[in-house]
C-alpha cells in the first residue's frame, strides 16, 4: 500500500514540470514585444503604502502593493494608458504613463494621507470582510466572489481585545466556538456540529497539531473558511478550517515591544522587530515569555516562544519567505471539577483536585519554505514545505468521576506523545479569457507525511496499583482517595510516584491529492465556481514497541482511503456591492472498524449545501452577511445490525455498516465594519441545529434525535471599539465586548444496549460575558487596559465527562507598547 502512495509521490514532480511548460509557453505568446511597468505607492510622510489597489484604465489589469508599497505590471502592450490608486477612504490618484516595447516604465504614487491617517480610515480587518485578501482559499478571489462563509480576525483586534489565547480570537467568530479544553493541555474547536481536531488547523496554510495551546502574539491574522474546505485541505471535517497567519518580513525598519501584566501574577512582555537587511532580504524576529499562576489553586504555566523570518527577492517576480518558530509550555494539567452521575459537581471554581506535584510540558517546533513566482501579470507558480516536531508529556492524576458522596480513588496517569508531519504543496493560478468569458483557475497538489508515536507508562513503586488487562493493554493506578467537597477528609499524598514506559504505539500516516478549481465569470454580475480534488490517504500498520519484553510487533493492517471533493458555486451581483451565492461540496470522513465481509470500511461521504447573501455598505465601510448552510452526513458509521450471514445478531461493535445520519442545519450573521470614523463594530450571531437523524438498532449504535457533542445552538458575539481622534479627548480609546455561547451537551453519547443506566449526557447551560476596556495612545507609546467577566459568571468547558474546566472569573489585564 505505501508503495502506491510513493508511485503518487513521485508524479509530483512530473505535474509540476508539466504545468510549469504550459505556463511557459502561455507567457511567451503573451510576452513578445510588450513593456513592463513598475512602481511605488507611498504616504505624505514618505512611507510605504501596502494593500493599495493599483488598476490600468482600461485594461482588464489590476493590482496589490506590497507590504513595502511597490507594485509591478508585467507584458504590457506598448502605448499610453492610466494608471488609478485606490484605497478606502482615501483619494483616488492618477497618473498616465507611456510604455515602450522591451522597456520598463517606473512610476511613483504619492497619497494625500499621511501613515498615521491611512491607520485612521481603514481598519484593516474590521472593514470590508468581503475584500480582504485572502490566503487561506489559495486563489487570488475577493471574499465577495466566493459562494461561501468567510471570516478573518486581524491583529489590530486581537491588540484591542489584548487577546492571550486562539480561543479569545475565535469568540469574535460567530458559528466557531471552543469545542472542549483537555486538562489544561490543549483548546479544541468546533463549527457547525464538527469537530475541528488536528486536521482543521493551519498555520501558514501548513496543517499543524492542535494539541497545543498555539502562541498568536506572532500572528497577523486568523482566517476562517466555513463549510467544507476538502477540496482545497482533503481530509479535514466539513465545520470549516482555522488558518494563523504569522506576520512577516518587512523592507522598513520597525518594531515594537510591549509589556502586558494581569490577575494572578501574569507577566508577559514580548517583541517584535523588522526590517532590512539589504536591498533584496529583510527580515523579522518576535517573541514573548509569559508567566502566570491561575484563578486554580496550584496552577501555573510559564511559556517560550520565538518566530524569526527572512523574505528574500530572489528577482523582481520571485520571493522566497524562509520561517521558523519555537514554542516551549510548561503548564500544570488540570482536569477540573468532576461530576457526579453526570451532573458537574458544586466546588468552588478555585479548587484543584489533582496531585500537588502535576506537571507538564509541550514543545512544539515548525519550520516553513514558501516560493511564489509571478510568470506574468496574470500567471503564478507558488509552494512550499513544512516540518513540525510536537512533543507533549504530563504526569498527574486524572479523570475526575467521583461516588456520590465525592469520594474520588485519583487515577494516576502519565502519557507523551511525539509527532514529526511533514507537508508540501504547489499550486498554480492564473487568468485568461475565452471569448468574452474569464477564468481564474487553481490547481495544485499536496502531500503529507506523518508519524505518531504515543507512550503508555506503568507505576511501578511505592503502593501504587498498576495492572495489565486480559489484552495487555495498561491500565490507570489508583494513587489515593480524596473527597471533592472536603479536601480535609483523606490525608492527601503528595510524593511523586516512578513510573516507566511500558509500550509505544508507532502510527505512519501519508496522504495526497491533486486539485483543479475555478472561478468563471460568465459576466459581471455571475460567476460560477467549479472544482474537484482526489485524495489517497494510508494509514500504515501501527508498530507497538513493549520495554518489558525489547519486542516490536505490529498491530493492525494498514488502510486505504480514497475520495473525491467536488464543490460548485454560483455568484450573482445584482449590483456592485451585493452578492448572492448558493453552493454545494463535499468531504470525507475516514472511518474504523470493517463491514460484515471484513474488509475497512470505505469514507463517509458528507454533502454541504449553503446559500446566502454578502453585502457592503456606506462605501465598504460595513459588511452585513447573511449564510444558511445543511450538513447532511448519510452514510455514518453504525454497529451492523446482522453477521455477513443476515441472520445473526452481530454484537461486535467494530463490525459496521454505513446506515446511519447526522444532519446539522443552520444560520449565521456576520457583521463587520467600520461605519464611522473612529468606530470598529464586530458582531454576529449563529443557530446550529446538529443531531443524529437516523440509527440503527444494534448494541453500540447512536440514538436518533440525540444532538452532536458539544454544539450550541446559539452563539452571539458583539465587539465595539472607539478611537477618539479629535478634541480633549485625542488619542482615548474605549470599547466593549459581549460573548454569549448557548446551552449544549457534552459528556459522552448515549448509545443502544450501554451499560450505564444513565444518560451518559452532561447538560452544560448558557452563559454570557461582558469585556471592558480603554486605552490611550500617545505618539510611539501606548497603554491599554481591560476587565474581562466583569459579571464574575461561572460556566464550564467539558471535554467527554472527565475534564470539566470552568471558565476564568473576573480578571484585569493591561498593555503598555512602545512602537519604534
Amino acid at each position: 500500500m505505501t508503495s502506491n502512495l510513493y508511485y503518487y509521490l513521485r508524479t509530483i514532480p512530473f505535474l509540476i514540470l508539466f504545468l510549469f511548460a504550459n505556463t511557459l509557453i502561455l507567457k511567451a505568446d503573451d510576452e513578445g514585444n510588450n513593456g513592463k511597468i513598475t512602481g511605488v505607492v507611498k504616504t505624505s510622510d514618505d512611507k510605504p503604502a501596502s494593500f493599495v489597489n493599483v488598476a490600468i484604465k482600461g485594461l482588464n489589469k489590476s493590482t496589490t502593493t506590497t507590504d513595502n508599497g511597490s507594485f509591478a505590471f508585467h507584458n504590457v502592450k506598448p502605448g499610453t494608458y492610466t494608471l488609478v490608486t485606490s484605497y478606502v477612504g482615501t483619494k483616488t490618484e492618477e497618473q498616465t504613463v507611456t510604455v515602450s516595447a522591451n522597456k520598463t516604465t517606473v512610476v511613483s504614487f504619492k497619497l494625500n494621507e499621511s501613515s498615521a491617517q491611512l491607520d485612521e480610515v481603514v481598519v484593516s480587518s474590521t472593514k470590508t470582510i468581503n475584500r480582504k485578501k485572502l490566503t487561506i482559499g489559495k486563489m487570488n478571489v475577493s471574499p465577495m466572489d466566493l459562494p461561501q462563509s468567510v471570516t478573518v480576525i486581524g491583529r489590530d483586534v486581537l491588540d484591542q481585545q489584548q487577546s492571550l489565547r486562539l480561543s479569545d480570537v475565535i469568540k469574535n467568530v460567530n458559528g466557531v466556538y471552543l469545542y472542549s479544553g483537555r486538562g489544561n493541555t490543549q483548546e479544541t474547536f468546533g463549527a457547525r456540529g464538527y469537530n475541528f481536531g488536528s486536521n482543521n488547523i493551519f498555520k501558514n496554510g501548513f496543517r499543524v497539531n492542535s494539541g497545543v495551546v498555539p502562541e498568536i502574539s506572532s500572528l497577523e491574522r486568523v482566517e476562517i473558511l466555513k463549510g467544507s474546505a476538502a477540496l482545497l485541505y482533503g481530509n479535514v471535517a466539513p465545520g470549516g478550517i482555522l488558518n494563523m497567519v504569522t506576520k512577516k518580513p518587512l523592507f522598513t525598519q520597525g518594531g515594537q515591544v510591549s509589556m502586558t501584566y494581569g490577575s494572578y501574577d501574569l507577566y508577559r512582555p514580548s517583541f517584535d522587530v523588522y526590517g532590512p537587511i539589504s536591498s533584496k532580504l529583510a527580515y523579522r524576529v518576535n517573541g514573548t515569555y509569559e508567566n502566570a499562576k491561575s484563578y486554580r489553586d496550584n496552577v501555573k504555566s510559564e511559556r517560550e516562544y520565538i518566530n524569526p523570518s527572512f523574505l528574500y527577492k530572489i528577482s523582481d517576480k520571485t520571493t522566497l519567505i524562509v520561517e521558523g518558530d519555537y514554542l516551549n509550555y510548561d503548564f500544570t494539567p488540570d482536569f477540573g471539577t468532576g461530576q457526579i452521575n453526570n451532573v458537574i459537581a458544586n466546588v468552588p471554581r478555585n479548587r484543584y483536585l489533582g496531585a500537588s506535584w502535576s506537571t507538564g510540558n509541550t514543545k512544539q517546533t515548525t519550520a516553513t519554505a514558501t516560493i511564489n513566482h509571478q510568470l506574468n501579470s496574470l500567471w503564478k507558480l507558488s509552494g512550499g514545505f513544512s516540518y513540525q516536531h510536537f512533543n507533549r508529556s504530563y504526569q498527574t492524576t486524572e479523570r475526575v468521576l467521583p461516588d456520590a458522596n465525592g469520594d474520588w480513588g485519583r487515577t494516576l496517569n502519565r502519557a507523551r506523545t511525539l509527532e514529526d508531519y511533514y507537508t508540501g504543496q504547489f499550486n498554480i493560478t492564473g487568468q485568461f479569457n475565452t471569448g468574452v468569458i474569464k477564468h481564474n483557475i487553481l490547481a495544485g497538489v499536496d502531500a503529507d507525511w506523518y508519524r505518531n508515536n504515543a507512550y503508555t507508562y506503568v507505576a511501578t513503586v511505592n503502593k501504587v496499583s498498576s495492572y495489565l488487562d486480559q489484552n495487555g493493554a495498561a491500565q490507570n493506578a489508583i494513587y489515593d482517595k480524596i473527597n471533592i467537597f472536603d479536601l480535609d477528609k483523606y490525608t492527601l499524598r503528595t510524593d511523586k510516584p516512578q513510573m516507566t514506559p511500558f509500550y509505544s504505539i508507532l502510527t505512519p500516516t501519508n496522504r495526497f491529492g491533486a486539485y483543479a478549481n475555478d472561478l468563471i465569470s460568465l459576466s459581471e454580475k455571475v460567476k460560477v465556481l467549479a472544482g474537484i480534488r482526489w485524495s489517497y490517504q494510508y494509514v500504515s500498520p501501527t508498530s507497538v514497541s513493549n520495554y518489558n519484553t525489547l519486542a516490536t510487533a505490529t498491530q493492525a493492517a494498514g488502510k486505504e482511503d480514497k475520495a473525491f471533493s467536488p464543490r460548485v458555486g454560483v455568484v450573482y451581483k445584482p449590483i456592485a456591492n451585493t452578492a448572492l451565492f448558493a453552493s454545494y461540496s463535499n468531504s470525507f470522513i475516514t472511518n474504523t472498524g470493517s463491514d460484515i465481509n471484513g474488509s475497512p470500511l470505505d469514507p463517509s461521504i458528507v454533502d454541504q449545501y449553503e446559500v446566502g447573501v454578502k453585502n457592503d455598505f456606506l462605501n465598504g465601510n460595513l459588511s452585513v452577511n447573511v449564510t444558511a448552510y445543511r450538513i447532511k452526513n448519510n452514510n455514518l458509521a453504525q454497529t451492523a445490525p446482522f453477521q455477513a450471514d443476515g441472520v445473526t445478531p452481530n454484537i461486535n461493535t467494530n463490525i459496521k455498516v454505513l446506515g446511519g445520519e447526522t444532519r446539522s442545519d443552520g444560520v449565521e450573521l456576520d457583521i463587520a465594519g467600520h461605519p464611522v470614523k473612529g468606530l470598529d463594530v464586530l458582531a454576529g450571531y449563529s443557530y446550529t441545529n446538529a443531531k443524529y437523524t437516523k440509527t440503527g438498532t444494534a448494541i453500540g449504535s447512536n440514538i436518533a434525535g440525540q444532538p452532536l457533542l458539544n454544539t450550541p445552538k446559539h452563539t452571539a458575539n458583539t465587539s465595539i471599539f472607539y478611537t477618539f481622534y479629535n478634541g480633549d479627548l485625542k488619542g482615548f480609546k474605549v470599547g466593549a465586548s459581549v460573548y454569549y455561547l448557548g446551552d449544549r451537551v457534552a459528556g459522552n453519547a448515549n448509545t443502544v444496549g450501554q451499560t450505564q443506566t444513565i444518560s451518559r449526557l452532561v447538560n452544560v447551560p448558557g452563559f454570557t460575558t461582558i469585556d471592558a476596556s480603554v486605552g490611550y495612545t500617545y505618539k510611539k507609546m501606548s497603554i491599554i487596559g481591560k476587565i474581562s467577566n466583569i459579571g464574575n459568571v461561572l460556566n464550564y468547558n467539558v471535554h467527554e465527562n472527565y475534564s470539566i474546566n470552568p471558565i476564568p472569573p473576573r480578571q484585569f489585564l493591561t498593555t503598555l507598547s512602545y512602537k519604534f
